[in-house]
């Protein structure tokens, strides 16, 4: 059995930075031992082990794979949006050796078990990373449900308003209490993207210049995700019986924040996610008419972003993600540059470790945010998310030291439109390990071969 080390004095292991010695195996794909407070330089000091390769990569740092639970890859119906194989060379490039895709925008939608397995279909060697599945709450498919959980999603994921596309059409306060009764016993999840307009708001008739950024901002208050939140709270409060744990994705709001902290100190079972996207960029930097900024819920101000952090670091968000939703850059109407009829999406899969990396927080925590608590969300915190023994050996090596700047032309995306485009970050993923096979290199790029698999063991 083909057994490799790798080792640096700056290795993310138990919430702390520290030297190790990490020996795993290319045959089974998992980490077999952690020698912590060791950098080994000598390959036949591990006598434990007949050592095949060991590589010192200090002083850069090993870091476990990222998980990004939150990616639309839009494959099969929106290829031409993205796809398995360039949205999964894009997480790799980046560290991320999993992504979780939501069951929208592809076509068909991930709502049934037949659908689904047109989507794993289409999944097959196409995936440069590992690929676990969201399933979706749509009106008419609660029978589908517990189905959907027996063939390997993850959890569901609804709308409280109009998606976007018409496939996947928005449920409502009774529909949220049947599946939470119906979930109560499984070993799943519900989230929710949390908006929710009034009919005046939708009945508003938006008068102001569309290629401001501002005119978009004020269409979608805040009070959107706060009436959201509340409904969904208010429809975890009357089930009497087991419920399945609820997540809010993408918040964006730091005024729905103290809504989220009084219901987890109540005992209720909600988390919430952001995005890297609301921690990194302000409505006063979005200039007139870049609708690549365009998403929702929307980017809010530079105070909302400040207090985004600050809840991040009370743990009332636990974890952040790209929510990658891309899109070909027709649809994001760039010659006319209009907020209202542009699609709503930033393409950010493998960015977000030199983007946080550069908002000056630590490996530790954004190790904590970006592969912990997003591989417990989607239940396989025993597999992926952590450098341990007997956990898939997926693993990051990341220069701390460097500095480069993202740039349309360099992305993996198969649409080469980003909002992060002429940003100068710290750090660079030199390398990405995943199941004990090297899958990327800042010097070669990623593999001619696609060797991730898709996740349908059940949560744990």
């Amino acid at each position: 059995m083909p057994i490799n080390a790798i080792a640096s004095n700056n290795a993310i292991i138990n919430g702390a930075n520290k030297p190790a010695t990490i020996v795993y195996s290319t045959e089974s794909g998992t980490i077999l031992e952690v020698l912590e407070d060791l950098v080994i330089l000598d390959k036949t000091e591990i006598t434990k082990y007949q050592i095949h390769t060991l590589e010192d990569v200090s002083p850069s740092t090993l870091l476990p794979g990222l998980v990004d639970s939150h990616v639309h890859l839009n494959e099969p119906g929106r290829t031409s949006w993205e796809g398995f194989e360039t949205g999964t060379q894009a997480a790799i490039s980046g560290g991320v050796t999993t992504v979780i895709d939501m069951p929208l925008n592809a076509i068909p939608p991930t709502t049934n078990v037949e659908n689904f397995k047109v989507k794993l279909e289409a999944a097959q060697g196409q995936m440069w990373c590992d690929v676990g599945f969201w399933g979706g709450l749509v009106p008419h498919n609660l029978s589908d449900l517990v189905p959907l959980v027996k063939a390997g999603v993850r959890g569901f994921k609804g709308f409280l308003l109009d998606s976007g596309v018409e496939e996947f059409p928005p449920i409502g306060k009774e529909y949220i209490k049947k599946a939470l009764r119906i979930l109560g016993k499984e070993d799943t999840m519900m989230m929710f993207h949390a908006e929710l307009p009034t009919v005046d708001d939708e009945q508003q008739q938006h008068e102001d210049n569309h290629r401001e950024y501002s005119s978009f901002l004020s269409s979608r208050p805040d009070s959107f995700e706060i009436d959201a939140i509340n409904l969904i709270l208010e429809c975890l409060r009357t089930i009497d019986g087991p419920v399945p744990p609820v997540h809010i994705v993408h918040l964006a709001s730091m005024k729905a924040v103290p809504l989220i902290r009084e219901a987890r100190a109540s005992g209720l079972p909600i988390t919430t996610e952001t995005c890297f996207h609301y921690l990194c960029i302000a409505a006063e930097q979005i200039p007139d008419g870049a609708t690549y900024f365009k998403c929702c819920p929307p980017i809010r101000s530079e105070f909302n972003r400040q207090g985004l952090w600050d809840a991040l670091y009370e743990g009332v968000i636990t974890s952040v993600v790209s929510d990658h939703s891309p899109c070909t850059p027709e649809l994001k109407n760039l010659p006319k540059g209009d907020f209202f009829d542009s699609w709503g999406g930033i393409a950010s899969v493998g960015l977000g470790l030199p983007l946080m990396f550069t908002q000056d927080c630590s490996l530790v925590d954004i190790v904590t945010w970006c592969c912990e608590k997003t591989s417990k969300q989607a239940g396989m915190f025993h597999q992926k998310g952590a450098i341990a023994p007997g956990y898939d050996a997926d693993l990051v090596v990341f220069d701390t030291k460097s500095e480069h700047v993202i740039t349309n032309s360099s992305v993996y995306f198969k649409n080469k439109l980003t909002a992060y485009n002429g940003m100068v970050v710290k750090g660079t993923v030199l390398k990405t390990i995943l199941r004990g096979q090297v899958v990327y290199t800042k010097a070669n790029g990623v593999t001619k071969a696609p060797l991730g698999k898709t996740l349908l063991d059940p949560r744990r």
